[in-house]
């Protein structure tokens, strides 16, 4: 079967495939890519055979496969976990929940999330194939409409995780400008138009998810470098400070939206909605590598958020800011310092959650070869240049965005990281399962559909009350 007829069947087919093992295979074999680690869309199946076990087949791509070590991806994953939005949870969970409401939350959120993540890596290699896209994986169970609607989902998920890493980027670079000068020269639409830019150039330089290797070392060093000054500044407040309130204020009927909303808030920090993607990258074996990497990113790896969330609500109580370094009091130019580390550290988290998009486009027009040929060049400079437009004109004419960053998570992250891998794992183990096993999967689907449609309804409140108070391109 050609290429192109097998990918067009492949993640539509809803039965297991056995396939009999050829002991004469080498150990790996990788078809259709150059030296760069490019796919170049040749007419045969990129495969991977493995001589203890049956012939693992892959979908052809573009981007690189099988090719980063287990260490590598799990900084990937921690580089998203600990992006610039842990500056934010003390505000957005903590205030609204309080001490043991949002401290139990986000460990329980820990643990479901990391129970979900491990499902669906479990599953990677599932009928002899590897999925190494989600909607791959979806289409293989559920057929062309499940295909279609995760795919949709997912990009919905991705798209608006982007476009809160634009406005997270662009309100740091606002807040390091507001350090040195109060004239309100410099808006919020304009620092989101600049951090759109740079997210453009470093899409250019960045072919592919596997390629951000030394980057990613860069944005460690950010991470710690935020990390550290609002962990130290908030103690530093916190002792010297009187005793705080940390009783969340406001009206009945806005304290029980609000908590709805700071619910949903606590499986937001954990999920990236695109395991499958960044699974295929990982060098075989695909599943026992990612299981390390996933239980190091939610033991070591969540270290930071916890600290840095605990650390701001104890020192400001129910006043700290939705931007935690707004509330630190410190050295002007190691605030600074800080602003800027947070918005290089959302360029560099914007390309991870880009990457599927990326795929999919440099798959579907047979970008090959190298990554600095022209043709490659003025293609990322064209396409990437036209969907980073998109994503920095809407954030920049709504940028009270985020509330319907909150709708499309309640409608998409949640089916998208809890309910459709419970129910992938379902159909994928039934006959391996116990009955109380099933029952168990089925109250995660419930529960977790449950929550995203009383999420969805706080949501469309808050689009509606916010609605009136803000008009396209403030400056907030």
């Amino acid at each position: 079967m050609h290429i192109n007829e097998a990918e067009e069947s492949l993640p539509f087919m809803l039965q297991e495939q056995n396939e009999t093992a050829n002991t004469n295979q080498l150990p790996i074999v990788m078809e259709g890519a150059d030296r760069d680690g490019v796919g170049v869309g040749n007419s045969r199946p990129i495969k991977v055979f493995d001589d203890k076990k049956l012939g693992i087949e892959i979908p052809e791509t573009a981007h690189q496969i099988s090719t980063d070590s287990w260490v590598q991806v799990c900084v990937v994953l921690t580089t998203g976990i600990n992006s610039a939005y842990i500056l934010g949870y003390s505000g957005t969970i903590m205030v609204p929940l309080s001490w043991v409401a949002g401290t139990v939350g986000l460990i329980v959120a820990t643990i479901f999330s990391l129970y979900a993540s491990t499902l669906t890596a479990k599953i990677h290699e599932h009928g002899g194939k590897r999925h190494i896209r989600y909607r791959d994986l979806a289409g293989y169970f559920y057929g062309r409409k499940g295909y279609t609607l995760l795919w949709t989902l997912q990009y919905i998920n991705l798209f608006m995780f982007n476009v809160g890493y634009i406005i997270l980027g662009g309100s740091a670079l606002k807040a390091a400008y507001g350090l040195f000068r109060d004239d309100h020269v410099l808006k919020l639409p304009y620092c989101i138009a600049v951090a759109g830019f740079v997210c453009f150039m470093f899409a250019i330089l960045v072919p592919h998810l596997s390629a951000l290797r030394v980057w990613l070392g860069v944005s460690t060093v950010l991470t710690v470098i935020y990390t550290i000054v609002a962990l130290v500044y908030s103690i530093k407040d916190g002792v010297k400070a009187p005793a705080r309130d940390y009783s969340f204020q406001g009206t009945t009927i806005n304290r029980i939206f609000t908590t709805v909303g700071a619910i949903a808030n606590l499986f937001f920090p954990f999920n990236t909605g695109m395991i499958p993607e960044i699974q295929a990258t990982i060098k075989e074996p695909v599943v026992g590598n990612m299981l390390k990497a996933l239980y190091v990113q939610f033991t070591v790896g969540v270290i930071p958020l916890f600290a840095v969330t605990l650390a701001g609500y104890w020192a400001y109580g129910s006043s700290t800011s939705t931007y935690l370094l707004s509330s630190t009091s410190g050295p002007v130019w190691l605030k600074a310092i800080a602003n800027i580390s947070a918005f290089l550290q959302a360029i560099i988290a914007f390309h991870i959650f880009a990457s599927p998009s990326y795929e999919y486009l440099d798959t579907k027009y047979g970008i090959e070869g190298s990554a600095l040929a022209i043709r490659n060049l003025l293609f990322r400079v064209a396409v990437r240049g036209g969907y980073l437009v998109i994503s920095t004109l809407v954030p920049a004419i709504l940028p009270f965005l985020g509330d319907f960053m909150s709708l499309t998570g309640a409608l998409c992250t949640f089916p998208v990281t809890f309910i459709i891998p419970n129910h992938l794992y379902l159909l994928a183990k039934k006959n391996k399962l116990t009955t109380l096993q099933k029952l168990w999967h089925w109250l995660n689907i419930w529960c977790f559909g449950l929550m995203s449609i009383a999420a969805a309804i706080a949501a469309v409140r808050l689009i509606v009350v916010d609605s009136r108070s803000y008009h396209a391109f403030a400056d907030l």
